[in-house]
């Protein structure tokens, strides 16, 4: 077996250069495939026929798959080099670019959501793999407004929210942190902080929070009033505009989900508070403090600090996969083969990981920023299960091959799930295997409960912005929604009223997080499915992954005998958690 590398990605599948005759050929593709699209504007009648509507279809698809490849390009140079002056430039070219096609486009949309019902129906009843994406295409009738009005807000977005989002990212992403390490003072990114904010030294723990949020709350009235503007736009856009009940209500329908679905999901997450403080008052006795500080949520319960070289890491994931699936692991492999992983650490950088899926048939790209820890090699499964998620839906189109945000944590949460069942296997260390078991219930909490809070927080700061909030108003909100997590159980110090300024996806997609708290209870629940049935599991586990985006998350569910519509489903997934926590509770502690 190879030895894998640290190394950046190479995009060079997609375009061998940034100012080559590649990409501008492709400038040039897209706008003649756009001119040539418009010409179906006339076709497009209450009597079209089945053939002349396909031939739209699959000449939309066409353009749609260019210009999926063309805007990844810059969004992953930036992610690599967020200070590449090149890659800003590339990125708001084609941001301006695509705004322009999408309005030449729109009229297609626009006419099939104002189809009459039988029509439509007929049409998509013989439209084969194209039905769900028509289906879901007309649920947004009722928020839909008039062409010259939504050409405006494409241009308005580009321009605006999405240009603001993209100064955030190059504000924070340029931050350098400093700490004092055995007598040193050294300046790290955020990444190789968050090292520090989870290691076995309480002070260095301390340090490292504290001046974490001294670097984002000394530009918290700047950050704060970027997150004002952007709670501003939704609104006006969403709800005064396109008329949706709510701010939250806007990325449900997105989502397919009815709002009933989300609001039993956090609900059921609220009443189970008590599961996650009585957990953290279990670690507080084996650290052995009186209480647990917010510094040391995320602390070790064993001394040993181990660590995993990258090689290693990959290794350990890929066994992984291989247990369960060799089908599975050989997909993760493409990842590396491609050199579509971009893995090191550097100044510049986006800090956190994700994966980046283009279009069917294209290896998706994982970005992580590796630095040995258990954590590291976790996210690496995480990012890797995404990869693995797109590449076995690869034979749905373009529109239909990526899944809904709440299904596309399901792979990425069960990859790390089997990365946790391996470590055990071949580790040896009682202290480090007890670490791993810990470290399951503060994942848990990370990707469920506070991220459920997260939403939650989302939920109020909106209602308060459009009701004229202040910033600082915010920061009490936020202390007051952390409060309520923790209970009793946890102590708060007062820099942390800055966290929410420092949470990316408030920023890039609202309300996105309570998918991660939907996608680690769903995937709780099918993991207890798997050890029960083992070998007989796999084939239906697959076929969800396979469906990827070509249905609604609850048919999906449904193939698994799951039914997300009942506050008992995502009870299901605490009942889980408790039980582990009533595992680690009988463990004397030492």
């Amino acid at each position: 077996m190879c030895a894998y590398k640290l190394s950046p990605w190479s995009l060079a599948d997609l375009y061998p250069s940034h100012d080559g005759l590649e990409i501008e050929a492709a400038f040039k593709d897209l706008e003649a495939k756009a001119n040539d699209f418009e010409a179906f504007r006339e076709k497009l009648t209450s009597d079209i026929d089945f053939e002349d509507f396909m031939e739209a279809i699959k000449a939309l698809e066409e353009a749609t798959f260019s210009a999926y490849k063309l805007s990844s390009y810059p969004s992953l140079w930036f992610a690599a080099d967020t200070q590449s002056q090149d890659a800003q430039a590339l990125y708001a070219r084609v941001q301006q670019f695509m705004a322009k096609l999408q309005n030449q486009t729109l009229f297609f949309s626009l006419w099939w959501k104002e189809l009459d019902a039988g029509k439509a129906d007929k049409l998509m009843s013989i439209s084969d793999g194209y039905h769900y994406w028509l289906e879901e295409m007309r649920h947004f009738k009722p928020h839909t407004l008039t062409e010259p009005e939504e050409k405006i807000i494409n241009i308005k977005d580009v321009n605006g929210s999405d240009a603001l989002v993209r100064l955030y990212d190059s504000i924070t992403n340029r931050y350098v942190f400093k700490v004092e390490v055995d007598g040193e003072v050294k300046e790290m990114t955020r990444g190789q902080l968050t090292v520090l904010l989870q290691g076995s030294d309480p002070d260095l723990r301390e340090t490292a929070y504290k001046e974490l949020y001294r670097v984002f709350g000394d530009d918290g009235p700047i950050l704060g009033q970027m997150y004002q503007i952007r709670c501003r736009d939704w609104q006006a856009e969403q709800v005064d505009l396109r008329k949706y009940a709510s701010p939250i209500s806007a990325r449900n329908l997105v989502n397919d989900l009815p709002d009933d679905v989300v609001d039993i999901l956090l609900e059921v997450c609220e009443k189970n508070t008590d599961i996650f403080q009585r957990y953290f008052k279990l670690k507080a006795k084996w650290l052995g403090v009186e209480k647990l500080r917010r510094y040391d949520i995320y602390a070790p319960v064993a001394e040993a600090d181990k660590t995993y070289d990258f090689n290693e890491g990959v290794k350990l994931t890929l066994e992984a996969f291989e247990d369960f699936s060799p089908r599975v692991a050989e997909l993760a492999k493409k990842v590396f083969e491609t050199e579509h992983i971009d893995s090191e650490v550097r100044k510049g950088k986006e800090d956190g990981a994700f994966c980046a899926s283009v279009v069917p048939s294209h290896t998706p790209y994982v970005k992580v920023n590796y630095q040995g820890k258990v954590n590291d090699v976790a996210t690496l499964a995480h990012e890797l299960g995404h990869a693995i998620h797109a590449m076995l839906a690869f034979d749905h189109n373009v529109f239909t091959f990526h899944s809904s945000l709440p299904m596309a944590e399901n792979a990425s949460t069960f990859a790390e799930m089997l990365l946790v069942d391996r470590l055990l296997e071949v580790e040896n260390d009682p202290g480090v295997r007890r670490d791993i078991i810990f470290r399951q219930v503060d994942d848990a909490y990370a990707t469920i409960m506070r991220q459920a809070f997260f939403a939650l927080f989302e939920v109020t700061a909106h209602d308060m912005v459009a009701e004229g909030a202040t910033i600082d108003q915010l920061s009490e909100v936020y202390m007051e929604n952390i409060k309520k997590q923790f209970g009793d159980a946890v102590d708060l110090s007062e820099e942390f009223k800055w966290e929410w300024v420092s949470i990316p996806h408030f920023m890039h997609v609202p309300f996105y997080v309570y998918a991660y708290s939907f996608g680690q209870l769903l995937v709780l629940s099918l993991y207890k499915q798997f050890k029960a049935e083992g070998d007989s599991f796999k084939p239906r586990y697959i076929k969800i992954l396979e469906a990827g985006g070509s249905a609604s998350p609850a048919d999906i569910c449904a193939e698994a005998g799951l039914d997300i519509t009942k506050p008992e489903f995502w009870q299901g997934g605490f009942d889980v958690i408790k039980e582990m926590v009533e595992q680690l509770e009988a463990i004397p502690v030492e």
